[in-house]
């Protein structure tokens, strides 16, 4: 594998693949779905009704295009192009890699009220939004 890669992949799955994991980001820390428990998890709080800024969203909407990136390189050279082999990239990258990372980090983060519950809600979002991308990815190219 090499970085040549990068000019190859479906540029048009990538896009897909990142927009469906930021979207899904928006959705899983909606403070009715996930994101109360995370904000409890974590010790934050925020007055209901009251929004964080917009600035908070340029991050992850990177990460989120970095991933698929990352996910458009290992299906090309993998020949993932399939949603069966789209759910095993994505269950290989979302379990191997950001599980883990989340795992790690929650262990670290003893100044949270409940680093298990933060880590399990984190990993749980990156496992789910790799998986998306990785089938959108697979499916489309």
């Amino acid at each position: 594998m090499s970085f040549e890669l990068l000019g190859d992949p479906d540029w048009l799955a990538v896009v897909v693949g990142a927009v469906a994991y930021f979207v899904l980001g928006a959705i899983w820390y909606a403070r009715p779905v996930l994101g109360k428990v995370w904000m409890e998890a974590a010790g934050i709080q925020m007055p209901e009704g009251q929004r964080p800024s917009a600035a908070i969203f340029a991050v992850p909407l990177v990460g989120s295009v970095l991933s698929a990136i990352a996910l458009g390189m290992l299906a090309l050279s993998s020949g993932t192009d399939t949603v069966g082999e789209g759910i095993v990239l994505g269950l290989v990258v979302g379990v191997g890699f950001a599980v883990a990372i989340a795992a790690v980090t929650a262990t670290f983060e003893s100044n949270k009220p409940n680093p298990t519950v933060w880590g399990a809600v984190n990993g749980g979002y990156h496992l789910a939004g790799n998986l998306i991308a990785a089938v959108l990815i697979a499916a489309i190219q």
